[in-house]
């Protein structure tokens, strides 16, 4: 297995980590295991950031391009027009 590939795969379990972290935070009553989740959520977001840095760093991975003023104008103006609904 070569770099980019490990790379990439620790990325793809790391964002479903995230996403894991997302779900139960949300259905956590308990304060301190909430704020225990959130601190661990926090660590892997970071974890997350440094493999998303290194990816760019060798080329393994290269993001869209941005968004133009217009194109974010008309996503804001779609949820801003569903919030008042």
């Amino acid at each position: 297995m070569d770099e980019k590939t490990m790379v990439s795969d620790a990325l793809w379990g790391i964002n479903g980590e995230l996403k894991f972290f997302g779900d139960v935070i949300a259905q956590t009553e308990e304060p301190s295991l909430k704020q225990t989740l959130k601190q661990m959520r926090n660590k892997c977001e970071m974890s997350q950031e440094e493999l998303y840095q290194i990816a760019r760093a060798k080329s393994y991975y290269v993001p869209a391009s941005k968004a133009t003023d217009e194109e974010v104008a008309h996503v804001r103006s779609l949820f801003t027009q569903s919030s008042v609904m």
